[in-house]
């Protein structure tokens, strides 16, 4: 036993090492960072399409997301007592290595200019969103991969996250700046189909067991990362939005969505488990599913009240898919979601990519004035109709899950 657990050690060694070796080599020949002269701008060149290059203007969004990548996410990961230290530590060495990589496999995609890569505060702002996706898929085989895998996961899966927001965003011009498809859904099925690949029957019912495994230092864990939510979400939502007046809408109807599902758990939670309040983890997955329906809608005109139903519904379905579908998951699809991201990720991003089809389809220049070429540019400029960007809206939630399943398949 002794010598086992050396060589993993050494393991995980060996491979830190070697990653960021090749990290090192690959920055050194293809990064530079952007020129200073015109943060605003971007060159012809470079593919900026929903981005924006202004230093000035991301720096104190990148704060907020990478809090709220580092601490939230991080601490979300703990959700076994018996895994949870463990989970945090392994949860801050996979966002060290998946900014690096989404940096660049990213940057080869938006800032490639003259054989290298242009970096600024967006790249590190849409690196914390790619290693988001990473952190939720590591939620769904938490427990039953070591940091090894967890690091192999990370390389692929950035690549992959990165060549289906390229797709969905760039070359079908989809809206979703609070990234309902490219981070929860894409993050949480991906997660899914690898934990249906390497799912063990004689593992099972220990594995049952240690999901079960939950008390204090759970609930401590779920108060900090749960708070950290609060304040640093509405952020995480509308950084990628390009002008505060899109910014405002993503901000309010987050928080709309986040309340009403809060308080829709304490409605459901009592009834499902027989509890009088329910336990601080329902209330951080309330807060998430909350977040995660407002994804694509959020800088769309949903309204407050629009916001507060969506929230309120989403709040009451992620409850009921924890107590009903997920046992179905487990025993019939022979998957095990030890974080539950279906519940909480997955399940709430395909509802919000319905929600923004349905807002799409309802975006008429008398209703958002101006901020229609902020939120739907295409249609502003008359390049297609509503109808059409509602289609386009609608047929990525399927190319996302295709290339989701796909890849975890691939990686697991």
């Amino acid at each position: 036993m002794p010598e086992h657990s050396a060589a993993s050690r050494l393991r995980l060694s060996g491979l830190c090492f070697l990653l960021q070796i090749l990290n090192i080599l690959l920055f050194a020949v293809f990064v530079r960072y952007s020129p200073e002269s015109s943060p605003g701008q971007c060159p012809p060149q470079l593919n900026c399409s929903q981005r924006s290059q202004d230093s000035g203007f991301q720096q104190p969004r990148f704060q907020d997301v990478h809090i709220q990548v580092l601490l939230s996410f991080g601490l979300l990961l703990a959700f076994l007592s018996r895994y949870g230290p463990g989970s945090a530590a392994i949860s801050i060495l996979i966002i060290a290595f998946a900014i690096q990589w989404a940096v660049l496999i990213q940057g080869f995609f938006y800032f490639f200019l003259n054989g290298k890569v242009y970096v600024g505060a967006q790249s590190m702002v849409s690196a914390d969103f790619c290693t988001a996706a990473v952190l939720i898929s590591t939620g769904a085989v938490l427990g039953r991969v070591n940091p090894v895998q967890m690091l192999l996961l990370a390389l692929l899966e950035v690549t992959l996250c990165t060549v289906n927001e390229y797709i969905l965003l760039s070359l079908m011009g989809v809206t979703d700046s609070g990234h309902s498809l490219t981070v929860h859904t894409f993050g949480a099925y991906f997660g899914l189909m690898v934990s249906r690949v390497l799912y063990q029957p004689h593992k099972d019912k220990r594995k049952r067991e240690e999901q079960q495994d939950t008390g204090h230092q759970t609930d401590v864990f779920a108060v900090v990362g749960t708070i950290y939510l609060w304040i640093f979400w509405p952020s995480f939502t509308s950084a990628t939005t390009v002008h505060d007046n899109a910014k405002n809408w993503a901000v309010l109807n987050t928080y709309c969505s986040l309340v009403a599902s809060t308080v829709a758990t304490f409605i459901l939670s009592p009834v499902l488990y027989e509890e009088s309040t329910p336990r601080m983890i329902q209330i951080q997955d309330a807060t998430l599913a909350g977040m995660a329906v407002m994804g694509m809608a959020g800088e769309m005109l949903v309204t407050a009240f629009g916001a507060l139903i969506a929230g309120f519904l989403v709040g009451l379905i992620s409850p009921l898919s924890f107590r009903f579908f997920t046992p179905v998951l487990h025993s019939r699809l022979k998957i095990q979601d030890t974080c539950g991201v279906h519940n909480i990720h997955g399940l709430p991003g395909i509802l919000g990519a319905l929600l923004g089809t349905l807002l799409t389809l309802m975006a008429t220049a008398d209703t958002y004035g101006d901020r229609l070429e902020l939120v739907f540019p295409l249609v502003a400029q008359g390049s297609r109709t509503v109808a059409d960007q509602a289609l386009i809206q609608l047929g990525a939630l399927p190319l996302t899950l295709l290339l989701a399943t796909l890849g975890g398949w691939f990686t697991g």
